[in-house]
């Protein structure tokens, strides 16, 4: 199978995308001129550092696909700047969410009119949906290349590779879901229990994991099989 190495036109365009993206986490673009400005600024840098994180990771996906398969058509391109447009979107409830967390981590009150209780669950709500929108395109990309393997010419471990690439992005979207279910249901039944729609966002420690072993045995599988359509998902 033959990798691309030079940046398209489209990679280009998504990169400066994410980077305006990250640009938008940043508060103030300003330096600070007093030290009260500096310590404010200083106190947004662990939300900032999250939310980097978080980009990084959705870009380190989409950036692996292009170098990994020699696809830019139509779809590949739809599905791409669908991606950026939930990324984009989706910046500002991030920062807001991760903002208000590292507050309460800092004993620092939200006041009423920057967020009140009825509304945690609807953030919630907001933010997996984004998770969720956001994992679940970049499944349908490597699940694209995935259905394509014989075009592309992909080798045993490649399939293996594309198939648990497609395995873990709908995992983490599922969780996304998991966490707008568990949020609108705590809101009703128990509302002082919402922030148990937080902790769901841990079981992805234990979905990638799970998926490591996983694709392990695959791939020993597929090292000694020849027939890359024997190679079994069970």
């Amino acid at each position: 199978m033959s990798h691309r190495r030079e940046v398209s036109r489209v990679e280009g365009f998504s990169d400066a995308v994410f980077a305006f993206a990250i640009t938008l986490l940043v508060v103030s673009l300003e330096v600070p001129k007093t030290f009260g400005e500096l310590m404010a600024a200083m106190r947004g840098f662990p939300a900032f550092a999250v939310c980097f994180a978080l980009l990084f990771q959705v870009w380190w996906r989409h950036y692996r696909f292009f170098r990994t398969y020699d696809l830019e058509d139509g779809p590949v391109i739809a599905l791409t700047g669908l991606l950026l447009f939930v990324v984009l979107f989706y910046v500002y409830p991030l920062k807001f969410l991760w903002s208000v967390v590292f507050a309460q981590v800092g004993g620092r009150l939200i006041a009423d009119d920057i967020l009140t209780n009825q509304q945690v669950p609807v953030l919630f709500e907001i933010y997996g949906a984004g998770v969720a929108a956001t994992f679940a395109i970049l499944a349908a990309m490597y699940g694209y290349a995935y259905a394509h393997r014989a075009e592309l010419e992909l080798t045993p471990l490649e399939i293996v590779d594309a198939r648990i690439d497609v395995y873990s992005n709908l995992a983490l979207a599922g969780i996304g879901l998991l966490s707008v279910a568990l949020a609108a249901l705590l809101s009703v039944v128990a509302p002082r229990l919402v922030g148990l729609a937080g902790y769901v966002y841990f079981l992805i420690g234990f979905a990638e994991w799970g998926l490591g072993e996983y694709n392990a045995r695959l791939r020993k599988r597929a090292a000694t099989n020849t027939n890359t359509e024997d190679i079994s998902p069970a």
